[in-house]
């Protein structure tokens, strides 16, 4: 026999009263609670991926952007004339580009350069459509910026 007394339950056991406190949380609790977190993390989950995947996106484009910026000054100050290769824009004091990004795989994006003097493309392709971008993205001499 079980009562409760000030919010306790009181057991009745052969004329002894004993107090037992009844702390924790029941079976069915906890499983109303994983069942929760579950919805919300199926709700969650795919809204970051999206939100990860358009981060690459637009920093595939800023990279090309930066690279193309790069190119189109080393031209203007060599009377027209493109770098050949990218140690062109790195290696020169100041350079114009701190890093180069041709055959590197950044953020979900590999990159890949096809510099002369006439002129450049660099090319951003995702590692996995889908998974680490949406689109091959391209820039070419002039900074003509294509999806």
């Amino acid at each position: 026999m079980c009562l409760c007394l000030n919010g306790r339950a009181v057991v009745l056991k052969e004329g002894n009263m004993r107090i037992r406190n009844q702390k924790g949380f029941t079976l069915v609790e906890i499983m109303i609670v994983v069942a929760i977190i579950a919805l919300l993390a199926a709700i969650a989950i795919p809204n970051l991926l999206r939100a990860r995947i358009s981060a690459n996106d637009a920093l595939s484009q800023s990279t090309l952007k930066t690279m193309s910026t790069g190119a189109e000054s080393f031209g203007t100050g060599n009377n027209g004339n493109y770098p050949a290769n990218m140690t062109s824009l790195t290696g020169a004091t100041p350079p114009y580009i701190n890093v180069d990004y041709c055959g590197q795989t950044i953020s979900g994006y590999t990159y890949t350069c096809t510099m002369s003097t006439s002129g450049y493309t660099f090319v951003a392709t995702p590692v996995t459509v889908g998974t680490s971008g949406t689109t091959t993205h391209t820039i070419t001499t002039g900074g003509v910026l294509t999806p």
